[in-house]
């Protein structure tokens, strides 16, 4: 009856469940009781062999001794069963008596060994599977952070919505700027409650395309929200899970260096060809245009004769051959301006001084009408270097920038010219005009260094002059740039190499 009480109660305490090392020491010391031993100890396998895990009374068995009794059955009173479940052996269940122990105690013993295995199994399976869900779940926040490290490191905007317009990831480069949203509010959040600039009915409609599509969506946009214009691409991109579009991912990413490089280089492709044209076909126009004038001379001697010798001469005759005279006259100077703007005349090139230049085109403009009605100031640097350049060239690149400056303005305002030392070799001199004028609109910018381009009313100018720059510039191996915006004036800025800079091509503007 013993027995059956002892093994009743230990059934009972492993039903109970709960932590499995506190129920083993209590069915130790009940065991211990029970048969009154001097030790009642468990010991599991580990890598290294038998290891004792838990005791009851006087723990002096040795890991032979319980070896010894387990092949032995029993041995100098000791008592060993093995611990058996799912046919793999969990471990070893010893008892030292401090008498004989009885068969009805060693069946105990054995009974006892044999609710203890399949528990310890579970319980040491439980404990491998957590730790494995430890490890897993610690790979999987170290992997978590390193994505939301990555994705924060883009030098983009980046989120993701679900198929409920729901923000589901938001970068750090999504809370920065004039309008930049942080993270916090944005998660979770409908998509067209957090951003406004787009009508929310347009953004529905591009999420929708896609989800439905599964099509990526690219697009260029400008913007002006940070105060100055900048030019934006954005790409939508589908997220798809078992085939179906689950989330839209967005970017935006900053091209406005991009997109102004891209223009110059397409500028610089359109001088070229243009130049390219111009240089072949100004000698074929010269041709009819030497004959016109010849013509024009001739005929301007044969009505002379004709007056002398007292023949009636047509009215407005003399005005008509003026006419035909300076027409050809301003054709010419068209073609000399095409040709120079073609294959810019190298000239002389020495060291020259910008500051130098600037005060000597100054210095021819300052009794041109446009100068008496705006005001000129000056900030040169002294410490400039010189730059191998033609003088004469670079006056006429001043003149023109000035004038166009002074045609800007309208009778009042101040006109910068400012100078000042560059950043490297190839732009180791920066002189820039800056005007108060109306400014030039941005869909213009691309097309003011083109051939005959000109805003300036018919009569004021062939749209020629700031082509002639670029050309001029570019074969000093610089470059002109330009900054406006309507209602704000509009910088000039000329970059110079100094002696130490490669040396540029031939020709005109590549």
């Amino acid at each position: 009856m013993k027995s059956l009480a002892v093994i009743a109660d230990i059934t009972s305490r492993l039903a109970e469940g709960g932590e499995i090392v506190v129920t083993v020491g209590d069915v130790m010391q009940q065991l211990q009781q029970a048969l009154d031993a001097t030790e009642v100890s468990l010991w599991l396998h580990a890598s290294g062999g038998l290891r004792r895990s838990a005791a009851a009374g006087n723990p002096s068995l040795s890991v032979d001794e319980v070896r010894n009794a387990v092949e032995q059955n029993s041995t100098n009173g000791v008592i060993a069963r093995r611990l058996v479940a799912m046919g793999q052996r969990v471990g070893v269940l010893a008892v030292r008596g401090s008498g004989s122990l009885t068969e009805d105690d060693q069946e105990v013993l054995a009974i006892v060994a044999n609710l203890l295995a399949p528990e310890l199994s579970h319980a040491e399976d439980v404990h491998r599977l957590t730790g494995e869900v430890a490890r897993t779940t610690q790979q999987v926040e170290v992997e978590r952070r390193l994505t939301a490290r990555i994705i924060d490191s883009l030098p983009l905007g980046l989120y993701v919505i679900d198929r409920d317009y729901r923000v589901q990831a938001w970068n750090s480069n999504r809370e920065m700027g004039h309008q930049g949203v942080s993270r916090g509010v944005a998660m979770g959040k409908v998509i067209f409650d957090v951003l406004h600039r787009q009508p929310a009915e347009a953004l529905r409609a591009e999420f929708d395309e896609i989800f439905t599509s599964g099509r990526m969506q690219q697009f260029n946009i400008e913007s002006d929200a940070s105060g100055t214009p900048r030019t934006f691409r954005i790409t939508k991109i589908p997220m798809r899970d078992n085939g179906v579009v689950t989330h839209v991912i967005s970017i935006g990413e900053d091209i406005t260096e991009w997109a102004t490089a891209q223009e110059r280089w397409a500028q610089s492709e359109k001088l070229a060809a243009i130049g390219q044209l111009a240089a072949g076909v100004m000698h074929e126009i010269n041709n009819p245009l030497a004959t016109v004038a010849a013509c024009a001379e001739g005929l301007s001697l044969r009505i002379d004769e004709m007056r002398r010798a007292g023949a009636r001469v047509p009215e407005n005759t003399d005005e008509y051959t003026k006419i035909i005279d300076q027409e050809v006259q301003r054709c010419k100077r068209i073609i000399d301006s095409l040709l120079t703007f073609s294959r810019p005349r190298s000239g002389d090139r020495k060291p020259t001084a910008v500051n130098a230049v600037i005060e000597q085109s100054l210095f021819l403009l300052k009794h041109h009408a446009h100068f008496k009605r705006v005001k000129l100031q000056t900030i040169l640097d002294p410490e400039l270097e010189d730059v191998p350049a033609n003088a004469e060239q670079l006056i006429q690149v001043f003149i023109a920038l000035l004038i166009n400056a002074a045609d800007a303005m309208n009778e009042q305002g101040v006109i910068t010219v400012r100078t000042r030392r560059g950043i490297s070799d190839n732009e180791a001199v920066v002189a820039e005009v800056i005007d108060e004028g109306s400014g030039i609109a941005r869909s213009e910018l691309t097309k003011i260094f083109e051939p005959f381009y000109t805003t300036k009313p018919p009569g004021r100018g062939t749209g020629l002059g700031l082509s002639v720059c670029y050309s001029i510039i570019a074969s000093h191996g610089g470059r002109i740039e330009v900054d406006s915006a309507v209602g704000a004036g509009t910088t000039f800025r000329i970059l110079l190499p100094n002696a130490k800079a490669p040396a540029p091509p031939a020709g005109g503007p590549t």
